[in-house]
């Protein structure tokens, strides 16, 4: 896993230097003619989701090097704007060791010495110093509803300092006099003592501590970033080695492997329930977005999806671009991809520890033909039956097994990930949760989820079942035709009494679909009053599907069915309706809702 990420940092042309790194900054102080000139808005405000501009080259030291200076030290050029600004304004009782007014010190006392590299610094430095400039600079920031978290940097006389590469040389020698600092403490006890890369399989000097992972705080991780690979316990270490020789990696495969799961999670990443997956492709071509079959299970093509939808054509977009790039693969007219490969990892916060859920990575064509399944599996017809669902979004298939999405457990959203991506079977505890909502649905007498029924149809054909999108009166389960059996009585009540609130599915629904031979029976000497309100003709017609039915049964009518057969119990009810529907334009909305 930390080879691949390596990789895809050098691949995508990440920094990895250590001591540099890509940071979001909101603001700017604008500064023209060695004068304060105002507050600048970074970034797109106008977006949901803000973070402000892009600096891909900033200056950034780990935790360990700011702890050389004793909780006072900061970041150069791009920090807090407590720390910059001293926004907001620390308490004027509470001076004396106020660990903020230190940190601001620090930081103008970084521009005053890298100042001697770029002079114009110095005018940054006078500036931060000067109270009253302070003074505006916290009320412009406090107009605009700035945080104190929120990272600041300068801007002299058009340019952003941090944008040019005049400081760098500075910088590396600042950081190498932190280091010479730690050695002279005690603090660096692995220098000195080459070891093997566990990543290169070099010898290297082994970095004593990682650094942070960011973009995980809203799966539980911490704002100040999360751990990847860390030993800070006695239980996690072996044979007297200390911190992270443990696992020992030089400072810039660490770096390399920070950066590229940064770059993905800010750019690649979707929220999974409690995580974050990211995903990549290896080889000689790239894998363009029209091509990722990982992005489809999120989002179909945009453009195909609409016009699938005004065609009503009867397969989506995203399975005939999987199965086209499927074929082109197979017969050789896509050369360049056959070599790719991918790279799926699923990543959650605990602690101040990056938590590793699930690393998948296989050749392409294998994942092509594994999304291309699940689309075909989850394929199902529509309520109305008017033709074939889209493929359900991804989260969807999760929402279609709990009341709320956030309710799915993270286990369930995991395996459901795997059958998508690896072809695996649909676990039988995912199924039940999903046919109890089907069975909510109709006993509330509401839609049912389109997702929730695909996810039982390829639950089916995972097992090796024999399940088709409509309605298949061949099928050899008599749960099947129970079902079938149960739409059929349930059409006959309509067309007899109408809407009657309280029909017949919303009350013996539950019944009927666990206990067939109990409930069936009942229903068939019912639908004989309701037979002989119809005129003959058409109770003839209700009459004569209704055998045909019980012949697929017999007497093979289940006294108790588990629950698969309930679940197929669903299947069958539902294509039945979905295929009655498709028959009869003049079907009534409300029923129409039964399913």
């Amino acid at each position: 896993m930390i080879d691949r990420l390596v990789s895809y940092a050098r691949s995508e042309g990440l920094i990895a230097e250590p001591g540099f790194t890509p940071k979001e900054v909101k603001w700017a102080v604008d500064i023209s003619d060695g004068r304060y000139a105002g507050l600048l808005s970074l970034g797109d405000p106008e977006l949901k989701r803000h973070s402000g501009r892009r600096f891909p080259c900033c200056p950034d030291l780990s935790q360990p090097e700011l702890t050389v200076f004793k909780g006072v030290g900061t970041h150069f050029l791009v920090a807090a704007c407590d720390q910059v600004a001293l926004y907001p304004e620390p308490d004027p009782r509470k001076r004396e060791g106020c660990k903020t007014l230190q940190k601001h010190a620090f930081f103008i006392r970084l521009l005053r010495d890298a100042s001697e590299d770029v002079p114009q610094l110095a005018a940054a430095a006078s500036v931060l110093e000067d109270p009253s400039v302070l003074e505006k600079l916290r009320a412009d920031l406090a107009a605009h509803k700035a945080k104190a978290t929120d990272r600041i940097t300068v801007r002299i006389d058009g340019d952003f300092p941090v944008e040019s590469d005049a400081w760098h040389p500075w910088w590396r020698r600042f950081r190498m006099s932190i280091a010479k600092r730690k050695a002279e403490t005690g603090k660096r006890p692995s220098q000195g003592r080459p070891m093997v890369c566990l990543a290169t399989g070099q010898l290297v000097e082994p970095e004593p501590t990682h650094p942070k992972i960011s973009g995980l705080v809203d799966v539980g991780g911490q704002s100040a970033g999360s751990v990847l690979i860390g030993y800070d316990k006695a239980a996690f270490r072996s044979y007297g080695l200390s911190q992270s020789e443990n696992g020992a990696m030089s400072a810039e495969t660490a770096t390399a492997y920070r950066e590229a799961l940064n770059h993905l999670l800010s750019h690649h990443s979707r929220k999974l329930v409690g995580a974050k997956v990211v995903h990549w492709y290896q080889g000689r071509a790239k894998v363009e977005k029209e091509e990722d079959p990982i992005a489809w299970l999120d989002e179909p093509p945009e453009e195909e999806r609409e016009q699938e939808a005004l065609q009503q054509q009867e397969s989506s977009a995203a399975q005939r671009r999987a199965a086209e790039l499927l074929d082109a693969l197979r017969t050789g007219k896509r050369p360049d991809l056959l070599d790719s490969r991918y790279c799926a990892l699923t990543l959650s916060g605990s602690g101040g520890r990056v938590m590793v859920r699930e690393w998948m990575e296989g050749a392409f064509e294998e994942l092509v033909s594994n999304v291309n399944a699940w689309f075909n599996d989850f394929s199902i017809v529509r309520r109305d039956g008017t033709g074939l669902t889209s493929p359900p979004k991804f989260l969807a298939v999760l929402a279609s097994t709990a009341r709320e999405l956030n309710d799915v457990p993270a286990p369930h959203a995991s395996v459901l990930w795997q059958a998508a991506v690896n072809g695996r079977p649909i676990p039988r505890q995912v199924m039940a949760l999903a046919l109890a909502r089907v069975r909510i649905a109709l006993i509330r007498d509401d839609p049912v989820s389109h997702a929730g029924m695909g996810l039982l149809k390829a639950y089916h054909i995972r097992k090796g079942g024999m399940m088709t999108p409509y309605l298949n009166e061949e099928h050899p389960e008599p749960a099947y035709h129970c079902g079938r059996l149960m739409a059929l009585l349930a059409r006959v009540q309509y067309a007899a009494l109408g809407d009657v609130g309280a029909g017949l599915v919303q009350r013996y629904y539950a019944a009927a679909s666990a206990t067939p031979a109990l409930v069936l029976g009942r229903l068939i000497r019912t639908s004989q009053f309701h037979l002989n309100k119809l005129e003959p003709g058409l109770a003839y017609w209700h009459e004569t599907r209704i055998a045909q039915v019980w012949g697929r049964i017999r007497d093979r009518v289940p006294a108790v069915l588990s629950l698969e057969e309930q679940s197929l119990f669903a299947l069958g009810y539902y294509q039945q309706l979905a295929f009655d529907r498709s028959t009869s334009p003049t079907s009534n909305q409300k029923e129409n809702n039964h399913a």
